[in-house]
């Protein structure tokens, strides 16, 4: 694989980081910022709505950019935003730094992923994809608690310092890594925009927004569910938590394995066995040993269809593989925000925890029917063979 995968998935840690470390610092930004802790979750809000209002904004603009340029500009935005919120002195100042962070999310990964797989040899694309995005996973796995465990003891403002270092080393590393490559060829952005109109790729972007609402409608509460139905204490929910992770970026590698052999069979079957665990789960999150089995056999299914997903919606997209990709990393994060919602919904109604990972299920269930429907519709209007 191409070294330059390194500097791309290090883009991708920070970014990962910066998104999901201020949950274990709400207190403390909280009192520091003067407000409850429920306003302050909303920052975490803020971020997800600017990935969302940040995507094709942030795709029209880099359009016609250099490809490499437009990951260096990107990586700059973060830089700022991150220092933004290190130095921002009240609460309204911080949320508007986290929505300006957010607007380089999708599009420096949308980039990033197009980007690894057209370097890579025709038969490992996705995998270089997937290997892009393990920075993601792995920002879950050592860059939120590290970053979490840094801010406790330095304060909260050094976290966001301290991730505005790592994306000057990921510029830094693209800078010197990644090759110069030409902008793809825009004739119109209207026309790169009727790429979205294509029944393959808008099946592929609902099938990318359902498996992050499948994962986040259960992840979102799994923290009260393994303290209630396992009686598990806070470091073993830690522990359960990395090695949820793990699973993640073993998932993720899988996937892109899976994906490079055949992509359909690869989120067909992803689904249908996340959908069986989640199920699996509402019994064996009753005991710490098979809960935490479950957990890691999960979270590598969960993760091993994001790369199938995110290569067939690159592929359909012919003409606009830019613009699909970013708009696509938009569509994962409304799916964590439903998936929350959905999730939340049987707890409203006094239902137990033990409810969650069925309605998880029921979504896995759902974007295994859409991926049959993308199936037929692949052999009703199949693209020309030069878009495949």
């Amino acid at each position: 694989m191409p070294v330059a995968i390194l500097a791309l998935a290090a883009g991708c840690f920070g970014i990962g980081t910066t998104e999901f470390v201020v949950m274990g610092l709400l207190p403390d930004v909280a009192g520091d910022l003067g407000v409850t802790i429920p306003q302050a979750g909303l920052l975490v809000t803020a971020y997800a709505v600017g990935v969302v209002i940040g995507a094709p904004l942030m795709a029209m603009a880099t359009a016609r950019l250099p490809r490499k340029g437009a990951l260096l500009g990107l990586m700059g935005v973060f830089i700022l935003g991150n220092l933004a919120c290190a130095a921002a002195p009240t609460y309204g100042l911080m949320m508007a730094a986290r929505i300006f962070t957010a607007f380089a999310h999708a599009a420096f990964m949308g980039i990033g992923a197009v980007v690894a797989a057209d370097l890579a040899p025709p038969n490992k694309r996705a995998q270089a994809m997937a290997l892009t995005l393990t920075g993601l996973t792995i920002a879950n796995v050592l860059g939120v608690p590290g970053g979490t465990a840094f801010g406790h003891w330095a304060g909260w403002r050094m976290t966001f310092v301290g991730v505005a270092g790592i994306g000057a080393v990921a510029g830094l590393a693209v800078l010197l890594l990644v090759p110069k490559m030409p902008a793809l060829k825009v004739q119109s952005m209207a026309r790169e925009f009727a790429v979205l109109k294509r029944p393959q790729v808008l099946l592929g972007m609902a099938m990318s927004a359902m498996s992050a609402a499948s994962l986040f409608s259960v992840y979102t509460y799994i923290t009260p569910l393994l303290a209630s139905n396992a009686g598990m204490a806070a470091a073993a929910i830690t522990a359960a938590l990395v090695l949820f992770g793990v699973g993640f970026t073993l998932g993720g590698l899988i996937g892109g394995r899976l994906a490079d052999w055949h992509q359909m069979r690869a989120m067909q079957g992803g689904f249908v066995v996340v959908a069986l665990l989640l199920v699996l789960f509402t019994v064996s999150s009753g005991h710490m040993v098979t809960a935490i089995a479950t957990m890691i056999l999960w979270g590598i299914a969960s993760f091993a269809v994001v790369a199938p997903l995110q290569m067939r919606v690159i592929d359909k997209a012919h003409g606009a593989p830019n613009l699909a990709s970013t708009i696509n990393h938009a569509g994962f994060n409304i799916g964590c925000a439903s998936g929350a919602f959905l999730g939340g919904i049987p707890l409203s109604l006094g239902a137990d925890y033990t409810t969650v990972p069925w309605v998880g299920a029921g979504i896995a269930l759902l974007a295994f029917v859409t991926a049959l429907l993308a199936e037929r519709s692949d052999r009703a209007a199949p693209l020309p063979a030069a878009a495949e």
